[in-house]
């Protein structure tokens, strides 16, 4: 009898903790209620129509002259740019640019940082 009383309060000693899915579901039902830092930001810009807030998407050359170079917006200092010299070609010629200082690319090309406030 004593071996049958000591497993039932072993066994009950142990309570198991169950919570509703539904209850935690309503906490966390979007992303960006949990989300933090940088990506909090990026996903506040989505919202408000921002879809492209770190400016990482091909951007079309313009008439890159030495008087007229194509912008590339940045929040920092420099930034690394890849040209795509020719249509059909396989490699991107990569370069630094700097505030201030256009530069050109081996196709003739001209390109400038130009600055845009960070997220």
């Amino acid at each position: 009898m004593a071996l049958i009383c000591a497993r039932s309060v072993v066994q009950n000693s142990f309570r198991k903790l169950y919570t509703s899915s539904s209850s935690l579901a309503k906490v966390l039902d979007e992303p960006i209620n949990i989300a933090t830092g940088i990506e909090k930001r990026e996903m506040l810009a989505k919202a408000a129509g921002n879809e492209n807030p770190f400016d990482l998407r091909v951007l079309k050359r313009g008439k890159g002259t030495k008087d007229c170079p194509n912008e590339i917006p940045s929040a920092t200092d420099a930034r690394i740019v890849g040209c795509i010299c020719e249509e059909d070609a396989t490699a991107v010629s990569w370069m630094w640019l700097h505030q201030g200082q256009p530069r050109r690319c081996n196709c003739g090309y001209w390109f400038k940082l130009v600055y845009k406030p960070p997220v």
